[in-house]
């Protein structure tokens, strides 16, 4: 079902997303994505560069945050904008747990935009913050 504009309000809360990580998503969400840093799949290379083991790169989680706000507005909604800053690593073993509520509801050029403020944290905190613009129909 999608979201229509006239019915989404600002403060309005998106229900929590958990994503379990694990090996198999940062590896794959790397390759998907064509970042081939040895962080993102060799434990070994990673713990000579200081981690504790392989990590979740900026792509996967962008990929995340994006199907995190369309599960919640629906197929006819268009993202118009994703702005996140990363903060502590996504390892795998970690849950990411995204929430995120409404902050803007407008009409701007003739379109229907909502605003979501979106947080991704994990046992150690903030992995990612932001902000998904929307138009909804």
């Amino acid at each position: 079902m999608s979201r229509r504009f006239e019915d989404v309000r600002p403060g309005e809360e998106l229900p929590e997303l958990a994503i379990e990580v694990n090996r198999t998503l940062i590896v794959a969400g790397a390759i998907a994505s064509r970042d081939y840093q040895d962080v993102h799949h060799d434990d070994e290379l990673a713990r000579r560069r200081g981690m504790p083991g392989i990590f979740m790169n900026i792509l996967t989680t962008n990929g995340l945050v994006g199907r995190f706000v369309t599960d919640w507005a629906g197929p006819d909604a268009a993202v118009r904008r994703v702005a996140i800053r990363l903060g502590v690593p996504n390892f795998a073993g970690d849950t990411m747990r995204l929430t995120g509520r409404v902050s803007v509801v407008e009409r701007r050029d003739g379109e229907g935009v909502v605003e979501v403020e979106v947080a991704g944290r994990n046992r150690l905190g903030d992995h990612v913050t932001g902000t998904v613009t929307l138009a909804l129909p």
